[in-house]
């Protein structure tokens, strides 16, 4: 008996230890997790901070005839910096998007947590690149309503399909065609051929990212009901937490009440037995 005791107790310490290894190492996991998040949210951050600075960039060579090579570096690095953070913030959230799905069976508080991290920051990463493809699409609009005017200037008119179909071509030379060699021409060209390389390497850009920027879209779009459940589910909370406090309120109104209403009955039954006292008192006199 004895030592089917010891051995019951000795079971029971394993499993005990086993729970702790369980836990200490989940709890490791998630510290590691939670770092991994926090290094993509400061990239996102980052990305926002540097497309903020290419759009000062393009207001800048837009604001003149021809940029100064100095501007074009700065965009340039500029915008490299965003696709390698960009990238590397893109690869991390498929990492986690892949563990996720190989431990999808398992339902438990970290894996909820792990879920809505991942679906949050992916909306996020997305909103900062949409706002960067959307500065990019501008300036490449405002870019090419410049070269339009440049070319009617120089007489040479074209349509907006016209002009796409030379900026397609990739070749400067469709826009010089037939263009009368004067002082104001030149002008023109010069800054013609400047807006028609800044077309070329923001078309490159928006290539370079465009598979990627599709990518995490898809990964939104299909993580959208998470977040929206997660939305709802704090929104419920809060309205249940609105509740219980009027709920509580009123209770303690009630409870006020019910104590008033004892008070009154315990002194109406106080004065009564007084009466009652003083009137066998006085017939016992």
């Amino acid at each position: 008996m004895k030592d089917r005791l010891e051995q019951l107790k000795a079971t029971c310490d394993t499993d005990d230890a086993e729970e702790v290894e369980i836990a200490v190492d989940n709890a490791a996991f998630m510290d590691d997790f939670f770092a991994q998040i926090e290094e993509i949210r400061t990239s996102i951050d980052k990305i926002d901070e540097n497309v903020t600075e290419v759009k000062k960039l393009y207001s800048v060579i837009l604001s003149a005839p021809t940029s100064d090579q100095k501007t074009q570096d700065d965009l340039e690095a500029i915008t490299n910096n965003i696709k390698k953070m960009a990238n590397n913030a893109r690869n991390k959230l498929k990492s986690i998007e892949q563990n996720l799905e190989a431990n999808e069976e398992r339902v438990s508080a970290d894996m909820r947590i792990r879920k809505s991290q991942h679906a949050v920051l992916s909306r996020k990463f997305v909103e900062v690149m949409t706002k960067y493809n959307e500065a990019q699409v501008d300036f490449r609009e405002r870019s090419k309503g410049r070269i339009q005017r440049q070319l009617e200037i120089t007489g040479k008119a074209t349509t907006d399909e016209e002009l796409e179909e030379m900026l397609e071509s990739g070749n400067a030379a469709v826009f010089t065609a037939g263009i009368v060699d004067s002082s104001i021409s030149k002008q023109a060209l010069s800054e013609i051929e400047a807006r028609h390389k800044d077309i070329v390497r923001l078309e490159s850009s928006i290539r370079e990212l465009h598979d990627m920027f599709v990518d995490i879209a898809m990964l939104v779009e299909n993580q959208g009901e998470i977040v929206d459940n997660i939305e709802a589910q704090v929104s419920k909370a809060v309205d249940h937490i609105a509740v219980a406090k009027a709920e509580t309120k009123k209770a303690i109104r009630y409870q006020s009440k019910s104590r008033k209403k004892t008070i009154i009955v315990a002194v109406c039954c106080a004065v009564l037995v007084l009466i009652i006292l003083a009137i066998v008192l006085s017939q016992t006199v």
